[in-house]
């Protein structure tokens, strides 16, 4: 229901959101299985880790393609300390700071 004022919307919206919290967040939980969702979680934790880089889709498409590690040339994968990572400079801060695609034990050796 389209409302003008401002303050109306807002709580139309909080009262929807109550009454089908479970419907969202089954709707959310579905949505990022998807391709797209899972390209936009990753963005997401990207950009809350403080990762700048001028196309994060672009950097998904690399990030999704890299197959080994840019500094030990291991076989990346979804376990423990071959994981991969987005390497970045935690001191840059304006600017892309966005280095490597790493395995977890290169990301922390580097640290």
């Amino acid at each position: 229901m389209p409302y003008k004022d401002p303050e109306k919307k807002k709580e139309y919206d909080r009262e929807y959101r109550l009454k089908n919290l479970e419907k969202i967040k089954e709707y959310e939980r579905e949505y990022r299985k998807t391709p797209s969702g899972k390209k936009s979680n990753a963005i997401r934790k990207w950009r809350h880790r403080g990762i700048i880089f001028y196309d994060y889709d672009l950097l998904y498409d690399i990030y999704t393609h890299t197959t080994h590690c840019d500094e030990c040339e291991c076989l990346l994968n979804q376990c423990d300390r071959s994981r991969k990572c987005v390497d970045h400079d935690h001191s840059i801060t304006d600017d892309e700071n966005v280095r490597n695609i790493l395995c977890m034990r290169c990301n922390i050796e580097r640290g």
